[in-house]
């Protein structure tokens, strides 16, 4: 299954995410998606940019998987790809290892942020094996992001934890990610900070405008 949301014809600099929801169950019409819907109203609350969208339903399917990686990256220019499911110890589960397969390097930083999350709730969080890569093209790179299946561990893993007060306990993988897509070449990315409060240097910050 494949969605283009906004005119992809539009600002050819204009933030492009891939979403990748990967389960064999979903993909045949066995049972709902809900890693995809998840994904999508997470960015939807939390992105202030203008951004495109295109999406994948697949079967845990190992080249798949992979065909589809580098299809969003390669010929959609996808600057973010973003993956649901697939990540455990079972047999069925080879997200990590496609994602691996097709990267120029590895960001160990977010698997290790995102079952540090997780740890928070329960101790089979260790069983999570969710990886992050950058493939790069001769003229276009992007960020892959594996992220856990259920809505909820979705949203913690990207949002962070916060306590009774609104003040970050845990902070989220996205507060990472624009500025990486910054450091890889994609556009500014700006955030919504009663969700997710993007992390840049001093440097690196420029003033804010206005979005309609």
């Amino acid at each position: 299954m494949s969605q283009i949301h906004i005119d992809p014809t539009q600002d050819s600099h204009q933030l492009r995410v891939g979403l990748i929801s990967i389960s064999d169950r979903a993909s045949s019409g066995t049972y709902q998606d809900l890693g995809m819907p998840a994904l999508q109203d997470w960015l939807a609350k939390c992105l202030l940019s203008p951004y495109q969208v295109v999406t994948r339903l697949i079967p845990d399917e190992r080249a798949q998987i992979e065909q589809a990686l580098v299809n969003l990256v390669d010929n959609h220019h996808c600057h973010l790809v973003l993956t649901t499911g697939g990540t455990g110890p079972s047999r069925r589960d080879v997200t990590p290892e496609a994602t691996l397969a097709i990267a120029s390097k590895e960001m160990p930083g977010f698997g290790e942020q995102m079952r540090q999350i997780s740890l928070r709730f329960v101790p089979t969080a260790l069983l999570s094996r969710q990886v992050a890569v950058i493939r790069e093209t001769t003229d276009h790179a992007a960020l892959i992001v594996n992220l856990p299946g259920q809505p909820k561990s979705i949203k913690e893993t990207l949002e962070g934890l916060r306590d009774d007060a609104g003040n970050s306990v845990v902070p989220g993988i996205f507060a990472a990610i624009p500025y990486c897509i910054d450091l890889i070449g994609g556009p500014y990315i700006e955030t919504d900070p009663a969700v997710c409060i993007a992390f840049r240097p001093k440097s690196a910050i420029k003033p804010t405008r206005s979005i309609t």
